[in-house]
């Protein structure tokens, strides 16, 4: 599981690197779209981790920061594409 979201969360910066080096606002639009989705998939393994009992105390911290992370990845998706 440690390695699931290690993962999830180093691709959702992955893609939001390799969309910057992408000529159009609608290829970095792309780009954002996957790192969304890694973003959701590192939310998912927070939720289980906490769940299965692996995280308590810092649950609450880290489930706000990736909620933000989603808002701002949200914002920047509905600005490239107005």
């Amino acid at each position: 599981m440690t390695s699931q979201l290690r993962r999830a969360s180093a691709s959702i910066l992955s893609n939001i690197a390799e969309g910057c080096g992408r000529r159009t606002p609608a290829e970095f639009a792309r780009f954002l779209d996957i790192a969304m989705g890694s973003a959701s998939e590192t939310e998912y393994h927070l939720i289980l981790a906490q769940d299965l009992g692996y995280i308590s105390d810092d649950f609450a911290h880290l489930h706000v920061d990736i909620v933000t992370v989603k808002k701002m990845l949200a914002s920047l998706i509905g600005k490239l594409r107005d």
